[in-house]
Order: C-alpha cells, then structure tokens, then sequence
C-alpha cells in the first residue's frame, strides 16, 4: 500500500517504510523528529519544473504532466515500487497544499505500474 503524508504530520505503525520524496529539506523539522527511513531527492521534480509550477493550483494539469515525463525516466521510480511490494510505503512531502504536490503525482504514477505488473 502507498499513502502519501506531509512531514510535518506524526509518523504511525501503520506508515511502513517512510520516505522524503522533496528536493530540498522540510522547514523546521529534524531529522530525529521527522522519522524518515529514506530521503530520496532524485524522485522529486526538477529544479526547473517545481519552481515554474511554484504550487499554483493553475498550472496542475500541466505540471502532472511534465513531472510524469520526468518519473518515466527516473530509476529511482523502480526502487520505490519495489519496496511498496514489500511493505507499506508513506511518501513524505512539506508542502501545504495537500492536493497539488509532487508526492500526489508520484504516487499514481507508481499506482500504474504496480497495476500493469
């Protein structure tokens, strides 16, 4: 199973293997607090696709669209899968707005392959 779950939220049991999907650190938050078993920066959009998207709900469409061409060819999208075979699997975002994030997108993205495996 993948959830998806901001940083800043309380890890749970039911969590499983807990991992950093952004770019950059979460604000404000250490690493004993966050609890992360895996920081994987490379899964996340470019530098160049996350500050034109800069989180406005506007341009969603368009960036689930640039970011997934980008998960096509990102190795570490295999690894993820893998591991959300085995256990349950919480990919860890800070940004606020809990609809339009990049962990939303990954998520599906993952979602399709596991469902075509």
């Amino acid at each position: 199973m993948i959830k998806i779950k901001r940083v800043y939220e309380n890890s749970s049991k039911d969590d499983g293997e807990r991992i950093l999907v952004d770019r950059l650190w979460p604000r404000g938050v250490s690493k004993e607090k966050a609890k992360i078993d895996l920081w994987v920066k490379e899964i996340a959009p470019s530098d160049e696709l996350r500050k034109w998207f800069s989180h406005d709900p506007l341009k969603w469409v368009e960036f689930k669209k640039r970011y997934e061409n980008e998960l096509k060819a990102n190795p570490e999208v295999q690894k993820l899968v893998s591991i959300s075979k085995k256990e349950n699997l919480t990919l860890l975002y800070a940004a606020k707005d809990e609809e339009h994030n990049n962990a939303v997108v990954l998520k599906e993205f993952m979602e399709k392959i596991l469902t075509r495996q």
